[in-house]
């Protein structure tokens, strides 16, 4: 009897086990709850940053990082201050020469007496209740009390920014619109205060795109283009005899908005059809360089998923020295286009020889072309072992 039980227990366990094999082949296993994906915006060491992208086409965002944290807006807050003005002004939106002449530079340029003019004149911090209201933005308040004239500590964050360009573009009126846009896509690299403003959005993607800017803090001063020298400071105001108080009371009165630590804010849209909103709002550890604040942007706007951009072709090299002067040729011999921020990172399309430039104890005659800014630099500023550059082609060759 005992061989007889044996069979039929392995018999039993055989079908048992049959059954299992079946089952599992026509019942899936629980799925494991799915990876959520990692967010693709690469924010550099010691940098603050909240982050928004909004694709127009799928009605989606592509990031979202620290969206509700509040910024000091800098020039930011001159799409509000334009916005304001224009605000029913009738069938035509007339815009009076004397107002195109103040606003058209202060979108381009950042121009910041036209912001001045238009915040004295039309009501201060009321400007900004006005907008909050009309617009429906979360995160956006006036300066803070005792500080009713600096128009550049008016708070925003990157999703309130979103909201302001996706009003201009889907809700404001023709006129308004086409006014706006056009003027942002005509942003100049040298800004009415000589810093040079074709940071984040402007250097991470081909045209067409459009973008408005924004810097405040202890940074040296502009050198872009030619002119007088202007340092950026902590306080952007409509008055400048209200000027005179600390960094450190400052910071003591903003609660939630840090009025300090050098800030460097990036917005607009990317694309055709402008497709991507863009909101790239940044603060920096005190000290930072405007060329290292410039760096950091401009790599974390890189890193983001933008539906529509289109990356330039070439290779980013950082460079050192104070004022280096991008030239129409390969040589020193005609005046320069414009100075580079200092220590900032470029984008190089090819190289060549051309005039020997040395710098003790260095001395190189090879050339960067540098596309962003129609010009070249000695390679000798660039921080690369070698005088010439690896893996970029020599200009006028294919690489």
């Amino acid at each position: 009897m005992r061989p007889t039980f044996l069979i039929r227990r392995r018999t039993v366990a055989t079908l048992l086990a049959t059954a299992a094999a079946l089952l599992s082949l026509t019942t899936p296993a629980a799925a494991a709850p799915a990876a959520r994906p990692a967010a693709s915006a690469q924010v550099p060491a010691g940098v603050t940053a909240g982050v928004a992208v909004f694709d127009r086409q799928t009605g989606t965002f592509t990031e979202q990082l620290n969206t509700s944290t509040r910024f000091r807006s800098a020039s930011v807050v001159k799409l509000l201050l334009t916005l304001d003005f224009l605000w029913n002004r009738g069938p035509a939106y007339s815009i009076p020469d004397a107002d195109r002449a103040r606003l058209e530079p202060m979108l381009r340029s950042s121009d910041d007496s036209a912001a001045n003019h238009y915040w004295s004149t039309y009501g201060g911090s009321a400007i900004i209740d006005r907008m909050v209201s009309r617009l429906g933005l979360a995160d956006t308040a006036p300066p803070p009390a005792g500080y009713p004239g600096y128009w550049g500590y008016t708070s925003l964050s990157a999703r309130d920014t979103v909201t302001i360009y996706r009003y201009v573009l889907d809700r404001a009126p023709a006129p308004v619109r086409d006014f706006v846009m056009t003027n942002l896509r005509q942003s100049t690299r040298c800004a009415s205060d000589r810093f040079d403003q074709h940071f984040g959005i402007a250097g991470a993607f081909d045209r067409p795109w459009a973008v408005k800017q924004g810097w405040s803090g202890k940074y040296a001063a502009g050198t872009c283009g030619s002119g007088t020298t202007t340092t950026a400071t902590s306080a952007t105001t409509a008055s400048a005899t209200t000027a005179s108080t600390s960094t450190a009371s400052a910071s003591a009165t903003a609660a939630d908005v840090d009025l300090v630590r050098p800030a460097l804010h990036s917005t607009g849209t990317v694309g055709a059809g402008d497709r991507s909103i863009v909101a790239v709002l940044t603060l920096h550890p005190e000290g930072t360089t405007y060329g290292k604040a410039y760096t950091d942007i401009g790599r974390l706007t890189r890193s983001l998923d933008v539906p529509g951009g289109v990356r330039p072709a070439g290779t980013w090299f950082g460079t050192w020295g104070s004022g280096v002067n991008v030239r129409p040729d390969a040589s020193t011999g005609r005046d320069p286009l414009t100075k580079l921020p200092d220590g900032v990172e470029v984008l190089v399309g090819c190289q060549k020889r051309g005039e020997t430039v040395t710098v003790p104890p260095y001395t190189n005659d090879w050339w960067a072309y540098l596309p962003q800014y129609g010009g070249y630099i000695s390679n000798i500023y660039i921080s690369s072992p070698g005088n010439q550059l690896p893996g970029v082609p020599v200009c006028g060759t294919t690489p």
